[in-house]
């Protein structure tokens, strides 16, 4: 996980404040979560349960209604107490990151009209740890930049192979179940450009998979997607450039993840020489502005060239 700035954090948590995420398989992979780590603490016990869903204003447990958990959530006398809900999520690098959300239950229900379980609302008492925003927001961040920058194309090279996360730039899209290696020019959350071998014919109009390898986390995502056009490079008969449409209702989170990390990087960037130009030109105004003051003021200081002496009469020695 990086370092999001406190701006960062604050804008997550402004735009995102109400939007629930609910743990899918996917969701919980992506992300890290250990469900198995997952607690409610109530009442000086503490009882596994299993997250429904979050946001930075609430989360959706389901306990068992035989458990203790259940006991204790449910019992009147304890329906002011502040409950604390475990987080765990498992970094990259292994390092595991556990904090706790102070809560009230703000409802119960059964779960999907089941007996046996309920559904457990916990309204959060205050903002939650910087963690959770950090997270849950990339997350977030990625699913609206998916459509908001879904056109903008990254030009693969050293740098950004490297801010992206890819092992390397040769790859693997399957075409008609045959597997072909390629090399990856560019990429969008909308679709790639890959320069592979074969006749242009076959290749437009296919169904294909592409395969991309990263690490932090290691990881292979296979990205389904249409061949849109196949052209042939100039002088090669045998090698096209192809360009790949995504099929945007199934583009894994992990990639998501990886392209917003890039772009937001980069925006960064853009920001940071963007505010030095703009704090040096300011210092260049502020330096002619005094200097300019200050240039009245010095010719003031200085003393006015002297008057020519009076011509004195000759004497008459002189006229003589």
């Amino acid at each position: 996980m990086g370092i999001a700035t406190s701006q960062q954090l604050t804008k997550y948590y402004d735009q995102y404040r109400d939007t629930e995420v609910t743990f899918t398989k996917d969701i919980i992979r992506a992300l890290g979560l250990d469900p198995r780590q997952v607690y409610i603490k109530c009442n000086g016990g503490q009882w596994p349960c299993i997250i429904n869903s979050t946001s930075f204003m609430a989360a959706k447990i389901i306990v068992g209604t035989k458990g203790g958990a259940f006991a204790a959530l449910a019992n009147k006398d304890n329906q002011n107490q502040t409950v604390n809900l475990r987080f765990c999520f498992s970094e990259q690098d292994k390092d595991i990151i556990t904090f706790l959300v102070s809560a009230r239950v703000a409802k119960m229900q059964p779960y999907m009209n089941s007996k046996d379980l309920v559904v457990v609302t916990l309204q959060f008492t205050q903002r939650p740890p910087d963690d959770l925003i950090e997270i849950v927001g990339r997350l977030l961040e990625a699913n609206a930049n998916a459509i908001r920058r879904r056109e903008e194309r990254v030009v693969i090279n050293e740098d950004s192979k490297r801010k992206l996360g890819l092992t390397k730039e040769e790859c693997v899209v399957i075409v008609q179940g045959v597997p072909r290696h390629c090399v990856l020019r560019d990429i969008s959350f909308s679709g790639a450009k890959v320069l592979l071998i074969g006749l242009s014919q076959f290749l437009a109009n296919k169904p294909s998979v592409l395969r991309l390898e990263f690490d932090e986390p290691q990881e292979v995502v296979s990205i389904n997607g249409m061949i849109v056009s196949a052209d042939l490079i100039q002088g090669r008969k045998d090698i096209c450039a192809v360009s790949i449409k995504f099929d945007e209702t199934s583009i894994p989170l992990p990639f998501k993840l990886h392209l917003n990390n890039y772009l937001t990087a980069v925006r960064k960037t853009q920001l940071s020489v963007t505010d030095q130009l703009a704090a040096a030109k300011a210092a260049h105004v502020q330096q002619a502005q005094a200097a300019a003051k200050a240039q009245p003021q010095a010719n003031a200081q200085q003393p006015s060239p002297a008057s020519p002496a009076p011509a004195q009469p000759a004497s008459p020695a002189q006229t003589e």
